[in-house]
């Protein structure tokens, strides 16, 4: 997948439906974006918002394993889609 930015945020919809739906992982994603539960729907319009969902999503692999096992997406997909919302250029290291 080499998604464009209606694709990418559609995944990042549903990476942010499948935190929705853990009663662990969810408010851990409150407290580290800052995001407020009253306020999602609004938010999930923001493509930049959408970003750190993936952002959050990317910083743990069992996380990523668990929302692509779920959701039918290969493991690359979340990287890739966070290259494609705002902020998520590919980072060079050297």
């Amino acid at each position: 997948m080499n998604p464009g930015l209606e694709s990418a945020e559609t995944l990042a919809l549903k990476a942010l439906a499948w935190l929705a739906g853990s009663e662990e992982l969810f408010p851990v994603f409150l407290g580290a974006t800052g995001a407020r539960h009253e306020s999602l729907s609004k938010s999930a319009s923001d493509p930049a918002f959408l970003g750190s969902v993936l952002d959050f999503l990317l910083m743990d692999d069992a996380w990523i394993v668990g929302f692509c096992d779920a959701s039918g997406y290969g493991y690359e997909d979340p990287r890739r889609a966070r290259a494609a919302l705002p902020g998520g250029g590919e980072w060079h290291w050297t």
